[in-house]
C-alpha cells in the first residue's frame, strides 16, 4: 500500500487526484492510500435528501462553506479543517470484491484507530460509519462514504480530529436525525489534530488489509 500525504487540498481537487490514481490502480498500479485536509465543505452523495441541508445553499456559500455534488453513496456530510480525510483508492478484487466487506472493513480501520486513543469506536447497523458511546448517547465520529468502479473504491472515511463541530449543525449528517457528532479532541479531552492520527489510521489500514 503507498501512502500518499496530500496535506491541505480543496476537495475537487481531491477528488480529480483520485481519479488519476484511481486509473493508475485499475490498470495494475499499487493499492493507493491519500490523507487529505479539506477546507469547509459540505458534499452531498448519491442518496442525499434536499430536506436535509438545512438552509439554502446560497446561505451556506455565504458562510464560507462549499457545496459539492459527488458520485459517492451516502448522503450529506461535512468536511473541514481539523478532519482526517482518508481515500483508499484499492483495487478490491485484491480484498474480497465484496463492497459490504470493504465498508465493513473500513470501520474496522478506523475502531482499530481509535483504540490506539483509548476509545471504544463502534458500529451501529445498518448505518455505516464508527461510533462512539452507547444508545441513547452515540456519537458519529468517523463518516463512510465511497464509490466502486470496476472494482475499484474512491472516497472514502472523514475522521472527525480536532475540528469544530458547528457545521454540522447546518445539516442533518449522513442523513441520520437524532444523533450527535463528536471528536478525537472532544472525546479525550486532548488537542488532536490530524497530524496526531495519521500514524494510527495508516497503521489501521495496514493491520486489516495486509493479509489482502
Amino acid at each position: 500500500m503507498k501512502v500518499v500525504d496530500a496535506g491541505k487540498m480543496d476537495y475537487r481537487e481531491a477528488w480529480r487526484l483520485q481519479s488519476e490514481v484511481a486509473q493508475s490502480v485499475l490498470d495494475g498500479g499499487e493499492d493507493t492510500l491519500v490523507l487529505v485536509e479539506h477546507p469547509p465543505v459540505f458534499t452531498l452523495g448519491a442518496s442525499f435528501d434536499p430536506q436535509h441541508l438545512l438552509l439554502p445553499e446560497d446561505e451556506i456559500v455565504a458562510r464560507g462553506i462549499d457545496v459539492v455534488r459527488t458520485d459517492r453513496g451516502g448522503d450529506v456530510t461535512y468536511h473541514g479543517p481539523g478532519q482526517l480525510v482518508s481515500y483508499p483508492v484499492f483495487d478490491l478484487r485484491r480484498h474480497g470484491q465484496d463492497l459490504h466487506r470493504w465498508l465493513r472493513e473500513l470501520e474496522d480501520v478506523h475502531i482499530r484507530a481509535l483504540a490506539r486513543f483509548g476509545l471504544n469506536g463502534v458500529r451501529f447497523p445498518p448505518h455505516t460509519g464508527v461510533w462512539t458511546g452507547a444508545e441513547p448517547a452515540l456519537r458519529k465520529i468517523a463518516a463512510i462514504g465511497v464509490k466502486v468502479r470496476k472494482w475499484v473504491s474512491v472516497h472514502g472515511v472523514a475522521l472527525n480530529c480536532d475540528n469544530d463541530l458547528a457545521s454540522f449543525e447546518l445539516i442533518v449528517p449522513c442523513g441520520i436525525h437524532g444523533y450527535g457528532v463528536t471528536s478525537l479532541s472532544l472525546e479525550t479531552g486532548k488537542r488532536t489534530a490530524p497530524d496526531d492520527a495519521k500514524d494510527a489510521v495508516v497503521q489501521g489500514y495496514r493491520d486489516v488489509f495486509a493479509a489482502g
